[in-house]
């Protein structure tokens, strides 16, 4: 499934990020801009250091442009697109039926896995896809019964809204059916606890974990949440990182195409894979 997904974003992309260069690219080099001077993206905690980071570039490259972001979940961020109170969203999931039935627009403009990690003092270091399943949902509750020690299962998890939680659980098919311990509303935090609580397990970004050893990273059907494990389909747990827009491209700012423009330059996919995540040849309409 992860394997056929994966050449989907990759081959069935192509002809879109064509479409989207070369409309674009009337933007491109130096060109100015004569009245839009500031950008405001808001949306996921978890594509927060590729944003930030493209950000920085942008501005560099376009002095007279503001880039302002808002790291207020991916839910969030669409809403905000949909309201018109953001230029972007960004969003760490697909998008729902009823957002795109709103006249929301995702691009995708990296994949990422979503990692399983563990308290450091935990000596499982691997767990099938069911039994990560039984787990959330409460149907394996003691790390003994995986064999580890004897100590109860503690599950920590993001809020209800957040494009982790969403991607993870519709990823595994147990949507609305876990029982968690902590429900934390950032990648950050819930690295945190898993550090500091015996028993505990959580998901996040697979990029965040080369950035904290505190915890162990388990694998998972014995594949390992890697940049290439991803690319290359194998790692059942991948998900897309989505730009939105409320409407068409076309239909968009000079600015708003200019960002994406970059995004989807040469440059703008280094940082992707700089950041950390599985860079896009192509975009996907989602």
């Amino acid at each position: 499934m992860a394997e056929k997904l994966s050449r989907v974003w990759g081959l069935a992309a192509g002809a879109l990020v064509l479409g989207c260069i070369v409309g674009c690219s009337r933007f491109g080099g130096n060109a100015s801009l004569t009245k839009e001077t500031s950008l405001q993206l808001a949306g996921s905690s978890s594509m927060e250091k590729l944003t930030d980071a493209l950000a920085e570039a942008f501005m560099e490259q376009y002095p007279e442009v503001t880039v302002t972001v808002q790291f207020t979940g991916s839910s969030a961020g669409i809403e905000a697109v949909a309201q018109g109170s953001a230029d972007i969203g960004t969003a760490s999931r697909e998008l729902s039926e009823s957002e795109k039935a709103r006249g929301v627009t995702g691009y995708v403009v990296a994949l990422d896995g979503i990692a399983i990690c563990v308290d450091p003092r935990n000596p499982v270091t691997e767990v099938t896809k069911q039994q990560l399943a039984d787990i959330y949902t409460g149907k394996l509750r003691n790390w003994s019964e995986l064999g580890g020690d004897d100590i109860p299962i503690v599950l920590i998890g993001r809020e209800a809204g957040s494009g982790t939680r969403e991607a993870f659980e519709n990823l595994m098919g147990i949507r609305g059916q876990c029982t968690y311990a902590n429900e934390l509303d950032s990648t950050g935090a819930v690295v945190a606890r898993i550090a500091s609580t015996p028993g505990a397990i959580g998901y996040v970004s697979f990029d965040v974990t080369g950035v904290h050893s505190n915890v162990s990273v388990i694998a998972l059907d014995g594949i390992e949440p890697t940049a290439a494990n991803v690319e290359n389909g194998e790692y059942p747990l991948c998900r897309p990182f989505l730009m939105v827009t409320q409407g068409q491209l076309s239909e968009q700012s000079n600015l708003v195409q200019l960002w994406l423009h970059f995004v989807y330059s040469e440059e703008g996919q280094n940082m992707v894979e700089k950041a950390g995540f599985v860079k896009i040849v192509g975009a996907k309409q989602k």
